[in-house]
């Protein structure tokens, strides 16, 4: 009988690990196709959309998220640890037949030990102060785990702010260049057609091809870097790398004065600053550890219930296990060669610590801030002044190359306007990167 259960326990234990096995395998079959299926094949988004898209798909925040719900699971199991702990058991007892011998003045007799069961059951609960001040300290580490998950989202959102105006810079700057080019090209026609007829000489006409093929080769760069930064906003944005990106917020919506000047207005508030918060944070954390050190010195008390229902399979036998038993203790610690002294002593330097980074902190904020704006207001008048600059130079390069058709400009002239035109887009692209790059790290500073 007792082989035969212990063979369809083994059989049951199987299957239900075979039917498990095979659960998670085809749970993982449908999360791949799952995932494949969702892949988008192409993305129209604006920068708040594909910032938004990005924190709903950015495997990164998607962990910062779990770490909060592990908090939380955290916190529960302290609190859990002092409510009621029930358990239940059961033990069986056979003894094969074998009968004590007791030997008395009156003489010697027998006592039998028939097989035995048992059922127990026990609740008990502990309190103690540490578990107490634990529970508060879990409810601080909650709030540090999501002030960290709101601070990867700020600079997650800060990066791809700053990948998405790096493509449309690129894109703007590689149609500026494909525009002058087509003049160009059209020039060289132009000449070449004028050596042919006699009226020019063909070193002139080559000197043109020579400034066509810098404009392709300075094409070539840009589409090359227009590549890169697309897949660079597609590795924030988590999607692979077959699918097409169309930006549709233009360039000047994000770089607008008005939107600069808004945020330079904006009040500083160190309270909402995100580094600020977490530094908070972790002084209220060592004042908890203070607590929690000094109740080391406090008691524990405990309450615990046993019942206990013992049956013989077999005649005689002796009752010596009562049925129900409660207990209370008090735990009360008297000596620790110093150790919870230490203990105590070590929790405050770290609080003491804690302030002075707390203090640190807070007057270096100040400090950051001011630059931070001096920086954005910098970038932002140079951005005005290069964004003028490549206007001008674009004028000056399509009269010198209109001026060349007649005749009235030199091939020096031209030259020194194409690399004019060429000097001022690098330029530019450069200038609007730092501003987008200095109003995205005062956003995050502000947490906006």
């Amino acid at each position: 009988m007792k082989k035969t259960v212990i063979l369809l326990l083994s059989v049951l234990v199987m299957t239900t690990a075979m039917m498990a096995e095979d659960h998670v395998m085809a749970a993982t079959r449908g999360a791949s196709q799952n995932a494949a299926e969702a892949a988008p094949k192409a993305l129209s988004l604006s920068l708040k959309e594909a910032q938004d898209y990005a924190v709903k798909q950015n495997r990164t925040l998607k962990n910062a998220s779990l770490a909060v719900q592990e908090a939380y699971a955290q916190r529960w199991q302290t609190i859990a640890s002092m409510l009621p702990q029930v358990d239940g058991s059961y033990a069986y007892s056979n003894y094969l037949g074998y009968s004590a011998t007791m030997s008395t003045a009156m003489g010697s007799f027998n006592i039998n030990m028939p097989n035995q069961g048992a059922i127990g059951v026990t609740a008990a609960v502990g309190l103690n102060g540490q578990g107490i001040v634990g529970a508060l300290l879990n409810n601080v580490a909650i709030d540090m785990k999501k002030i960290a998950l709101e601070k990867s989202e700020s600079e997650l959102r800060s990066s791809i702010m700053s990948a998405y105006v790096s493509v449309l810079a690129l894109q703007s700057i590689s149609n500026l260049l494909d525009s002058s080019l087509l003049n160009i090209q059209n020039l060289e026609q132009i000449t070449q057609n004028t050596v042919n007829a006699g009226a020019a000489e063909q070193t002139t006409a080559d000197q043109i091809r020579v400034r066509v093929n810098t404009l392709k080769n300075s094409i070539n760069t840009q589409r090359r870097n227009v590549e890169l930064a697309t897949n660079s906003l597609k590795v924030l944005l988590d999607v692979p790398v077959e699918t097409e990106l169309v930006l549709t917020e233009p360039i000047d919506e994000v770089l607008s004065p008005e939107r600069v000047l808004n945020l330079l207005s904006q009040n500083f508030s160190i309270e909402n600053n995100l580094n600020y918060q977490l530094l908070a944070k972790q002084v209220e954390l060592a004042k908890r550890n203070v607590h929690m050190a000094g109740w080391a010195y406090g008691p524990t008390i405990a309450l615990a219930y046993n019942y206990t229902n013992q049956q013989y399979y077999g005649e005689g036998g002796m009752r010596m296990t009562p049925p129900n038993v409660i207990q209370v203790s008090v735990k009360m610690p008297l000596w620790s060669s110093g150790k919870r002294a230490a203990g105590v002593v070590e929790k405050k330097i770290a609080l003491e610590e804690a302030k002075n980074t707390l203090s640190e902190t807070t007057d270096n904020l100040a400090i950051q801030y001011r630059q931070l704006c001096f920086n954005l207001t910098n970038a932002y008048e140079t951005y005005m002044n290069e964004k003028e600059n490549i206007e001008v130079t674009q004028r000056v390069f399509n009269s010198a190359t209109e001026k060349f058709k007649w005749g009235a400009a030199s091939n020096l002239e031209l030259t020194n306007a194409s690399n004019d035109l060429i000097n001022a887009q690098s330029t530019y692209v450069q200038a609007m990167l730092e501003l987008i790059n200095a109003q995205a790290e005062l956003e995050e500073f502000l947490n906006k």
